[in-house]
């Protein structure tokens, strides 16, 4: 198919469960047949396929008798492949598989990701993800590349943090999320990761953010520091074009000119996104308030407001950590934390997201419902 640079599109062709590729491919070819182009992008559950260009010589009554498509819409936002416009309902991204998993993130879930924010030693990272795994984390997150302000800062052990990281999922029976930093890079940790993290510096690397959509892996997309929510989204579309629509949001902090803590937690974000984009949303505590006596409270809000899930920095000896240990949580902060979540999920009508070795009797959410 044609992709040229993206123009203001107008349709959404969504796909039924049951097209064929046979199906998508006559869609595709009747589209570009007219001078316009198609970008198809492939969820759990179906295929969405958007229109750019001048979609006024197209009827919505042609498309939709094509047969394998569901509906045909008109989408007036910029972001046409993750708008809400297009795909009213709400989408679910399945993480792991590979050596554990599958875990759901998305409505009527609750999802705690957890473990350290840099891989530094085989032990301190086993120890990290039995912390956070006794306190009901299902996806183990650690970074492996680190983007550093300093020069001079720790920046990862690279691929063999990714080792590292990939062995303790594997022994713990958790699916890995991590960090990639360049383009060059995505080939390498796909390799070892279940879902690929773009942070908050890489939010607006459209090659990084495209070459992350090509890898066939959820995408964790954090927001730009300083972006607004139709950059956030529009980071997303990036993504969403390459054909991959299993992409998690995650609101981590924006820079405003308080400085009692590390960044402002824009809280209202997530409910904006949830009500423009069918996207999950998840909130990270830590790196917004950059504090550990900050980082339950602001996940309480995150649960208030309907976040999707969180995710935390956990470190066995914070005080020895190379990375962010100020804001990385003990034991006796995870059984807190574990013990909120637990209250709240039935609260805002969420089940926890749990696997056969974080569960109790009674309290089991099969990862494959």
């Amino acid at each position: 198919m044609a992709r040229s640079g993206p123009r203001d599109a107008a349709m959404i062709v969504s796909m039924s469960p049951g097209a064929t590729k046979e199906d998508i491919a006559a869609v595709v070819t009747a589209v570009t047949s007219r001078g316009c182009e198609a970008f198809v992008s492939r969820g759990v559950s179906r295929t969405v396929i958007a229109l750019i260009g001048n979609t006024e010589q197209i009827a919505q009554t042609d498309l939709g008798a094509h047969r394998g498509v569901a509906q045909v819409v008109r989408v007036s936002s910029p972001y046409k492949l993750v708008s809400r416009e297009g795909h009213a309902e709400r989408s679910t991204v399945w993480v792991g598989g590979r050596s554990a998993g599958p875990v759901p993130i998305g409505p009527g879930r609750l999802t705690l990701i957890a473990g350290p924010c840099a891989v530094e030693t085989p032990q301190q990272t086993l120890e990290a993800a039995r912390m956070a795994r006794a306190a009901g984390a299902v996806l183990l997150r650690g970074g492996a590349f680190k983007p550093r302000t300093s020069p001079y800062a720790f920046q990862g052990l690279g691929e063999a943090g990714l080792k590292i990281l990939a062995e303790v999922g594997a022994e713990t029976g958790m699916p890995v999320v991590t960090e990639v930093v360049d383009a060059g890079d995505v080939e390498l940790v796909a390799q070892y990761a279940d879902m690929l993290q773009v942070g908050t510096r890489n939010a607006q690397n459209f090659s990084l953010l495209k070459a992350v959509g090509r890898a066939g892996l959820p995408v964790l997309l954090k927001r730009g520091m300083s972006g607004t929510i139709e950059d956030w989204l529009l980071g997303a579309e990036y993504v969403a074009q390459q054909g991959n629509l299993a992409i998690v949001l995650c609101e981590r902090g924006i820079r405003t000119f308080e400085s009692a803590t590390r960044n402002t937690l824009d809280i209202s974000a997530v409910p904006m996104a949830q009500r423009l984009s069918h996207l999950p949303v998840l909130v990270d505590p830590s790196h917004s308030g950059g504090r550990r006596d900050l980082v339950l409270p602001l996940s309480r809000a995150a649960v208030a407001v309907g976040a999707d899930g969180v995710i935390v920095d956990v470190h066995p000896r914070p005080a020895q950590a190379l990375c962010d240990g100020a804001q990385a949580l003990l034991q006796e902060d995870l059984r807190e934390l574990a013990d909120s979540l637990a209250r709240l999920a039935p609260l805002m009508n969420r089940v926890l997201t749990v696997t056969e070795s974080t569960e109790e009797p009674g309290a089991r959410v099969p990862v494959g419902a």
